[in-house]
């Protein structure tokens, strides 16, 4: 017996346990011998890592296909893992190592690495923990990590990675370099551009004048308002712009655009740079614009990318003037007096010195200071350090060449996109894409398989034998060789994720069967870093692409479609959900919301709306087995007699390929919405009460019919909200398994029917017609405020033969569900009365008496009075163009779905006055 109600937190562990316990994830679970193969590889998440709403939304989706592929009976395999996550890892240890005094240098490199390993044994398997919780179905026996085994050098994904790095280097496509790199001054490492967040800050532009040398001066025009030469000044110094004046000290030259005439006889000229007396060129070059500033721009090569190329171009010398940490370097070039200072600290100085010399000599030193909202470099992670562009020696990959074979897998449609506007994002980044800087200064990680001779050759291989011998023959003698200290980027060894997690490099019957996989499903923010990198490597290296789809989520938002932030205190806790409404529920939200291309506004009442509709589901079921409805082992819903029973069973059949379809084109939302749809309205609206009667009534064969028939569709109710709401349909499978022929299996591992041919037009267009006669009647009430206990009679004009006998047959039903006291059919229709169509009737509801007409119709057109200056209020709003250039993108939308809603309601009021006329 059924429990009075369905209690998550008492079923789910339970359930999840049972499915561990029968293997019901594991590759291949379920199949039919001979099947094809279906993969997705779970983007593996930081091992540091915690699941939040995007994490759940994506494996909310992902779960949703390996459930349903499972039930089409195919060879499924959901590879789990997690990235080893090197910055973030490493400092989280350093911090607990910084509690206890302790620090990692004094430790040494091997006793830090073996740190890290400990609490990645005690802490690192949270957030795979956490996807359980959400019902994730993953084959964990298989479960990998980016970083392989503790402790085992020869692993294979750490031969993986040493492979590609090996193979790379010996095809030139991976090279060691001198080039600008983001930097944190704070973990002293080279970081990539996803762990960089520009912040837009109050700052200040500081214009600086950079005396001419060798007694050059020149004739700067002077303009007014309008931008017209009102004469000219005879100058000898120019002035440039920097919101980073500390970075002067390694400026190189200055630039002017080759067509500025301001600047045209200076070019080739010197400068003179303030405060270190260094000479330096002024350069023609496009990327000065003679409408910014002055037109002049400081070139520092060393500490900007953008200046990195102007100096390429035009042969300057690139000047690091920071060490490491973000002090100023303790060298000849730099002026003694900020030596050793941090670079804020040296920004104080250097200004202060500037301001000073502008007082002895207008030609050089500060001209003016402007305040200005600036965009800086932030760690992502800490939003507290300030990255800095950084000239050092690093290993790259030439991604320019990678990238081709990755471009014309896209555009020739060997793998898509969907939606597929993210094609575009794709090819922005592959066609304008730069060498890809693989190494960081940190010591978690996959150590760099280079070897350095005496004089500082590299020797890269897959161990220290193999580059001693390339050393030995090099030299020609023995020679003491140390081992690179800098590990690979995380996303170097992510990139090799949907063949290494197969067993590659070894030629295993997993990577045999399952690769390529199928679907990738991630998010838009790492099309470059992550998916376009599988891609390169998998073409390079298996000469296939990882997968024919790639599957990109939108990012969930608040209600009010703000971004979730701490700062913000709006953050979902998916795990809290879990805990107050089930995962059910949980999961069902975020499907039911998974628009392509449209972000998710999510609201708690939501998930609560969801939770009731669980609650639905298992009071149906509970109903339908207080009325006896059990599975018969001969039934078969093409003898059915009753209509209604006829109806029901194609109606499941449609909802059944309408979930099918919605899954199959990745649109989540619309098979959520069409098994909901289904399940809440008809099933349980219409079925469920239409069959009341037959449960209560003498005729044994029609009650057994309905009886059989009911539990039935329940069954096929259960399998078609499996992949989204696994928890309670696994629990009523089994509870409705206790009676009637056994259950050959779980629910996780059943069929997914086939129900072509079950559709029956005649069944569907009577119990249409009585669902739309019933509808109008309840309509009619709700908007002409008929008392709850009023029963109406029903007056029907103009029926035809086939109306009079559905009345007839339907008498009972509509009289029970819209609360009638008689059905007549007249000749005319009678005053008074509110009126609907439904096929060639008309059928009027006699309503003198019942309200006041004339004060019902008065309220209706107030109403639509208070209805029309709303939309207008919003309308002008919306039309105001200051309005919707300042207003939050979240105000916009709110403001839009007031009028919809405004739009909605005006519409149901004027079809009621039309009743009422």
């Amino acid at each position: 017996m059924l429990e009075k109600t369905y209690e998550p937190a008492a079923v789910e562990s339970r359930i999840y346990d049972a499915w561990l316990e029968a293997d019901a994830f594991a590759a291949g679970a379920g199949a039919k011998p001979g099947a094809e193969t279906f993969t997705i590889v779970i983007p593996p998440p930081n091992v540091t890592g915690s699941l939040h709403i995007g994490h759940a939304l994506n494996n909310t989706i992902q779960d949703i296909l390996i459930r349903f592929n499972r039930m089409l009976k195919k060879d499924v395999l959901w590879q789990p893992g997690t990235d080893h996550a090197g910055i973030a890892t490493q400092m989280i240890v350093e911090r607990q190592l910084a509690e206890k005094q302790l620090d990692r240098r004094t430790m040494g490199r091997e006793k830090f690495i073996e740190r890290v390993w400990e609490w990645k044994a005690e802490s690192g398997g949270t957030i795979m923990n956490q996807l359980k919780r959400l019902g994730a179905s993953a084959d964990f026996s298989r479960e990998r990590f980016t970083m392989g085994a503790a402790g085992q050098p020869d692993d294979q994904m750490v031969r993986a990675v040493t492979k590609v790095f090996v193979e790379l280097h010996k095809r030139g496509l991976i090279y060691r370099a001198k080039r600008l790199v983001n930097w944190h001054p704070g973990l002293e490492t080279a970081i990539s551009d996803l762990e960089v967040e520009n912040i837009e800050v109050k700052g200040h532009m500081w214009h600086l004048r950079y005396p001419l040398a060798d007694g050059v001066t020149y004739q700067f025009p002077i303009t007014d308002e309008e931008g017209k030469v009102t004469g000219h000044e005879t100058r000898d110094y120019i002035v440039v712009a920097t919101t980073r004046p500390e970075t002067m000290l390694g400026d190189s030259g200055v630039a002017v655009h080759p067509e500025d005439e301001r600047y045209r006889g200076l070019v080739g000229k010197f400068v003179e740079l303030p405060l270190v007396g260094r000479r330096i060129p002024i350069v023609a070059d496009d990327y000065a614009d003679p409408a910014l500033g002055s037109g002049a721009v400081k070139i520092t090569p060393a500490h900007d990318f953008n200046d990195f190329e102007v100096g390429s171009r035009n042969g300057l010398e690139a000047i690091n003037v920071f060490t490491a940490h973000g002090a100023i370097l303790d060298a000849d070039f730099t002026p003694e007096k900020y030596r050793g200072l941090d670079r804020f600290e040296a920004r104080k100085a250097i200004v202060a010195d500037l301001v000073a010399l502008a007082e002895e000599n207008s030609a050089r030193g500060l001209d003016h200071i402007e305040d200005k909202k600036i965009m800086v470099p932030h760690d992502e992670k800490s939003k507290q350090v300030v990255i800095e562009p950084f000239l050092t020696d690093q290993w790259w990959v030439k991604a320019e060449v990678l990238a081709e074979p990755a471009l014309a897998s896209v555009r020739e449609g060997r793998t898509k996109f969907v939606p597929q506007q993210y094609e575009n994002t794709y090819f922005a980044w592959l066609e304008n894409i730069r060498p890809w800087c693989i190494s960081r200064q940190l010591w978690w990680g996959h150590q760099i398989p280079a070897w350095y001779g005496p004089d500082g050759e590299a020797f890269v291989a897959h161990g220290v034998e193999e580059a001693q011998e390339a050393a030995d023959r090099h030299y020609g003698k023995p020679v003491e060789l140390t081992r690179d200290p800098d590990v690979l980027d995380t996303w170097f060894s992510s990139a090799l994720w949907p063949f290494s997690t197969l067993g590659w490099p070894d030629e295993t019957p997993e990577l045999k069967r399952y690769y390529p996989t199928d679907v990738l499903v991630t998010g838009f923010d790492i099309i470059f870093f992550w998916v376009a990198r599988m891609m390169m490597m998998g073409l390079e290296f298996l000469d296939e692409e990882p997968f024919h789809t790639v599957y990109m989520h939108a990012l969930v938002r608040d209600e009010k479609g703000q971004k979730m932030s701490k700062t913000r205190g709006n953050v979902i806790d998916p795990l809290q959900l879990i805990d107050e409404y089930g995962a059910d529920a949980t999961r069902f939200t975020l499907a039911a919301m998974a628009a392509q291309g449209r972000d998710l506004k999510l609201a708690i009442g939501r998930v609560e709306g969801y939770r009731n509709f669980v609650t639905k589901l298992w009071n149906a079921a509970r109903f339908l087995e207080l009325n006896e409805a059990r599975r018969v082992a001969d039934y078969d819903p093409r003898a059915n007699r009753l209509p209604l029973n006829r109806w029901i069973v194609g109606a499941t059949a449609r909802a059944l390929a309408e979930v099918r379809a919605g899954i199959e084109d990745y649109k989540f939302n619309e098979a959520a919405n069409a098994a909901y749809e289904f399940v809440w309205g008809t099933f349980c609206d219409w079925y469920v009460e239409f069959a009341k009667p037959v449960f209560g009534g003498e005729d044994e064969a029609a009650r057994a019919e309905t009886r059989a028939t009911a539990a039935w569709a329940l069954d096929r109710i259960l399998v078609m909200l499996h992949p989204m709401m696994p928890f309670v349909t696994e629990e009523l499978w089994a509870e409705t398994g206790k009676s009637g022929p056994a259950r050959e299996t779980m629910l996780i591992l059943a069929e997914w029917p086939d129900l072509s041919g079950l559709e029956d037009s005649e069944a569907d267009a009577e119990l249409a017609w009585l669902i739309d006669v019933i509808s109008n009647i309840r309509s009619v009430r709700a908007e002409m405020n008929v008392p709850a206990g009023a029963r109406l009679q029903l007056v029907v004009t103009g029926a035809g033969e086939q109306t009079l006998a559905r009345l007839v047959a339907g008498t009972a039903l509509i009289s029970r569900l819209a609360r009638l006291e008689e059905i007549s059919p007249r000749s005319e229709v009678p005053g008074e009365s509110a009126q609907f169509v439904v096929g060639e009737a008309t059928f009027a509801l006699p309503l003198a008496g019942v309200i006041d007409l004339g004060a019902e119709k008065a309220r209706l057109e107030k109403d639509i009075g208070k209805l029309d200056a709303e939309i207008a209020q919003i309308d002008k709003k919306l039309s105001n163009e200051q309005f919707v250039a300042k207003a939050p993108e979240e105000v916009i939308e709110e403001q839009k779905s007031r009028r919809d809603a405004a739009m909605a309601r005006r519409e149901k009021i004027l079809e009621a006055l039309k009743r009422l006329s």
